[in-house]
Formats: structure tokens, sequence, C-alpha cells
């Protein structure tokens, strides 16, 4: 999968990778739909954050969660 693209896919992809790592109970409310190709360097950004690390905290998971709604939310 080639990052470096700007499309309504990686998005889509960096998502589904997201909610896998955060085992997020809510994933079903965090659809790729909801986010625009705008904000495209924002959840590559948190994408990376989650990707690096091999575990998360409580707060990191719930700091990671509230920017993806915030992100959301402009959508």
């Amino acid at each position: 999968m080639d990052l470096s693209m700007k499309t309504h896919e990686n998005i889509e992809y960096m998502i589904e990778a997201i909610k896998s790592k955060l085992r997020m109970a809510s994933g079903a409310a965090m659809t790729a739909t909801a986010f625009h190709t705008d904000q495209y360097d924002d959840i590559r950004d948190v994408y990376d954050i989650v990707m690096s690390k091999e575990r998360l905290s409580i707060s990191e998971v719930e700091a990671l969660a509230q920017e993806l709604g915030r992100l959301r939310h402009k959508a």
C-alpha cells in the first residue's frame, strides 16, 4: 500500500488499521467515508503514531480516538 498518495482508498486503509490496532468498541461509528482527503495528513499522523507503538496506554487510546473524532466532525 502506497500511503504517499492522498486517496480515499488510503484513508479507508488507515482508518481500518487504526480501528483494529486500537480495538475500538465504537469502530463501526468510525467509517472512512466520514473523512475527506483534505484531512489526509492529519489522519496519516494518527496512523503513524498508532502503528509505531507496540502497545498504547488507555490515555493514549482515548487521546487518539478524540483526535479522530475531531477530524471526523470537520468532515
